[in-house]
């Protein structure tokens, strides 16, 4: 958890979207939500913290919700999701 707690604490407001643990309710002292598109308005970055096999199914997600940019962790990647979410014009870095 330390890179999102250390974006926090920098001033950062985290919004967990922890798909892999569904027993958590709340990470930093804000409630966690399943999916980015319940999450309550706009987004300016996703934080992948996946592997990358395990992008595919949150692309059609990250899509509906439409964030400015979208960025894969450091040795996390995947070219067809990079592609699919570039294509509709969000950023990605990976």
């Amino acid at each position: 958890w330390y890179v999102p707690e250390y974006a926090h604490r920098a001033g950062y407001e985290v919004l967990p979207v922890p798909t892999y643990y569904p027993e958590l309710t709340e990470l930093l002292g804000r409630p966690v939500h399943r999916r980015l598109v319940d999450v309550p308005g706009p987004i300016d970055l996703v934080n992948v913290f996946r592997r990358p096999a395990d992008i595919p199914p949150h692309v059609d997600d990250i899509l509906a919700k439409r964030p400015a940019a979208v960025w894969f962790q450091s040795g996390i990647r995947n070219e067809q999701a990079a592609e699919r979410l570039a294509r509709a014009g969000i950023d990605v870095v990976q």
